[in-house]
């Protein structure tokens, strides 16, 4: 699934995994030192409660998809619980990382995706997906909504997607000058991370009925709209 070119997103993402891929994980650890045993519980904490939110489980047969997975922070707990996962991330370097972080998950499928969908994952495959502060940073709403229809193209009948999508599009409108200039400077000084004006870092929002119109086209039942609107709005959406 490798391109010649990558798209912006990808050459961002590519670029922050370079820079500290912990960190554009979980961006609440120290910038320059990330401490890496809490970043890996912080995976587990993670999934668990988005999980109890969305009121599902794995299950030890399930197949599972991690849409965004990154460095594999939600994969290596879901690989524990369930019997097969396919983590799917834009980036090449997130996933190099990924895999060497992971080597002794056998159950793993590693995907590098074109950051519009699920292209290559069979029809009806899934019985779960997950995906967590992944389309807060998709830049374009209409790339969000193309992902949540190719949700209900992969997942089985009966199966469902627990994910996160930001409907408060102010959490998304560029900062101010004075703001800008501040991250540019501790990022020229290495104190700060680098992109945070950038649209693969800023993102979007999706309304709620396009969620609802994206989802009902995918053949897929809202069972869950939790925290809208918000940045962090969590969605439970089961394949009829």
């Amino acid at each position: 699934m490798r391109r010649v070119a990558g798209t912006a997103s990808e050459r961002f993402w590519d670029e922050r995994a370079r820079e500290s891929a912990l960190f554009f994980v979980d961006n609440r650890l120290d910038y320059r030192e990330p401490d890496e045993t809490a970043f890996w519980a912080g995976g587990e904490e993670a999934l668990d409660r988005l999980l109890e939110l969305a009121g599902v489980a794995l299950g030890p047969d399930d197949v599972v998809v991690d849409i965004g997975c990154g460095v594999g922070r939600l994969t290596r707990v879901a690989a524990r619980r369930a019997a097969r996962v396919i983590a799917v991330d834009v980036s090449s370097e997130m996933l190099d990382r990924a895999r060497r972080l992971n080597a002794g998950l056998d159950n793993v499928t590693w995907v590098h995706g074109d950051g519009r969908g699920l292209p290559g994952l069979p029809d009806a495959g899934a019985d779960a997906l997950i995906s967590l502060v992944v389309f807060q940073h998709v830049p374009d709403p209409e790339i969000t909504l193309g992902y949540i229809r190719e949700m209900g193209r992969v997942l089985r009948p009966g199966g469902w997607a627990a994910f996160q999508v930001s409907t408060d599009p102010s959490i998304h409108r560029p900062r101010s000058a004075a703001a800008r200039l501040r991250w540019r400077l501790a990022a020229l000084a290495g104190r700060g991370p680098q992109g945070q004006d950038h649209p693969a870092w800023l993102g979007s929002s999706v309304t709620l009925d396009n969620l609802r119109s994206a989802a009902d086209a995918a053949g897929l039942e809202l069972e869950r709209v939790l925290g809208a609107p918000g940045q962090f709005t969590t969605v439970l959406a089961r394949r009829r």
